[in-house]
């Protein structure tokens, strides 16, 4: 068996190595620098639907009484959906 300064020092690297990824990985000046050129390269049009429904004009609703209105449009359109099945 190993001696105690063994198991101290595997226990500190077990403990510190997490941490220090954490650390390095989850910055954000590291995660524009390498990250974001990546997606770009691999999804160029990654935000591109939302786009797309903006310059359409199908924004979604945004204040709450465009919302109960949205909400209460789609409730109709289910129901005459679920309506015609029958």
């Amino acid at each position: 068996m190993a001696g105690p300064n063994l198991e101290v020092a595997r226990f500190g690297f077990y403990v510190f190595f997490p941490i220090a990824m954490m650390l390095h990985y989850g910055n954000p000046d590291w995660f524009e620098k390498h990250v974001v050129p990546a997606r770009d390269k691999l999804f160029p049009h990654w935000r591109q639907p939302m786009y797309m429904l903006c310059s359409l004009g199908l924004k979604p609703p945004t204040d709450p009484h465009e919302i109960k209105n949205e909400i209460s449009r789609l409730k109709a359109e289910r129901l005459a959906r679920w309506a015609a099945k029958e």
